[in-house]
C-alpha cells in the first residue's frame, strides 16, 4: 500500500437502511479529513440479504416487516432507524417494495469497471434513493435500465442486454458468499486497507478517528458497537458489535 493510500471495501446490501445511513456518514468523514493528506479508496462490494429470494418476486415492505418483527418491535426500529437518518440528512420510507438485489448488485460491478469509486457511488447513492425514499421496486429491470443511464453508467437498452445476460453474476455471486465465509455476517461491514474492519451503521466520528490515526494525527479510541442488518433482523433493533480484523 501506498504511503497515504487507505483502502476501504464496503460489503453492505442496497436494502439494509443501515448500508444508506453508514454511506452518508462515510461520506462525511472523508470530507471531514481532508486536510489529513490522505488518499482514501473506496469500492463497494455486495452481500445479498436475501440470498434465495426469486429476482422476479417483490413484497411490500411494511406487510414484510410487520410479520417479522411485530407491530411493537417495527414501531421501536423505525424510530431508531428514523433518528439516525434525519441526522445525516436522508429519508427512510417504510412503504414500497422489498425485492432482491442481485441485479443491482451486477450494475454497481459493471458501474466500477466503468467508472470506478466516483461513478459506482454516484450510482449507490440513487439506487438508495430510489428503494428507501421512493419506495421502487430495484428489481425492476425498466427501473434500473432508467436509474443507470441517468448515471451514465450504461444506455437503457444496454441495461436490458446487460440484465437479460449472465455478466457479473458469477462475481456477485462468489464476492457474497466469499464475504459469508470470512464470518461476515451482517452489514455494513467495513474492511480497511485488507487488515482491519469494523462493523454496523458507524457514525462518522468514528471513522474521522480511524484516518486521522492512520494519518499519524491522532489517538483511536475503542470502536463502539452499531446496528447492521443480518439474515435474522434487518433492520436490527439492537446493535452490532463492532469488529476487528486481520486479513
Amino acid at each position: 500500500m501506498q504511503p497515504g493510500v487507505v483502502s476501504l471495501v464496503v460489503i453492505s446490501d442496497i436494502m439494509c437502511p443501515w448500508c444508506y445511513i453508514g454511506q452518508r456518514e462515510l461520506q462525511k468523514a472523508i470530507q471531514d479529513v481532508a486536510d489529513c493528506g490522505l488518499d482514501i479508496r473506496v469500492e463497494h462490494r455486495p452481500f445479498l440479504l436475501h440470498p434465495s429470494m426469486d429476482e422476479d418476486k417483490a413484497m411490500d415492505k411494511r406487510t414484510f416487516y410487520i410479520e417479522k418483527f411485530g407491530e411493537e418491535k417495527f414501531k421501536q426500529i423505525k424510530q431508531m432507524v428514523n433518528a439516525r437518518a434525519k441526522a445525516v440528512g436522508i429519508e427512510i420510507g417504510w412503504e414500497g417494495w422489498l425485492c432482491q438485489t442481485i441485479r443491482a448488485h451486477r450494475l454497481l460491478r459493471k458501474a466500477y469497471e466503468v467508472g470506478g469509486q466516483e461513478l459506482q457511488e454516484k450510482f449507490l447513492d440513487v439506487l438508495f434513493y430510489a428503494y428507501f425514499t421512493e419506495g421502487k421496486n430495484i428489481a425492476d429491470i425498466d427501473l434500473l435500465g432508467e436509474l443507470a443511464e441517468s448515471c451514465g453508467v450504461l444506455p437503457k437498452d444496454k441495461v436490458t442486454e446487460f440484465l437479460q445476460s449472465d455478466e457479473y453474476r458469477a462475481e456477485v455471486d462468489q464476492m457474497a458468499n466469499e464475504a459469508r465465509k470470512k464470518g461476515v455476517t451482517g452489514v455494513p461491514f467495513t474492511i480497511i486497507n485488507g487488515r482491519w474492519a469494523v462493523s454496523g451503521g458507524q457514525t462518522s466520528d468514528v471513522y474521522t478517528q480511524i484516518f486521522r490515526k492512520l494519518a499519524g494525527k491522532g489517538p483511536l479510541h475503542a470502536i463502539p458497537a452499531a446496528p447492521s442488518c443480518s439474515d435474522t433482523g434487518c433492520p436490527a433493533a439492537a446493535p452490532a458489535a463492532a469488529a476487528t480484523v486481520k486479513s
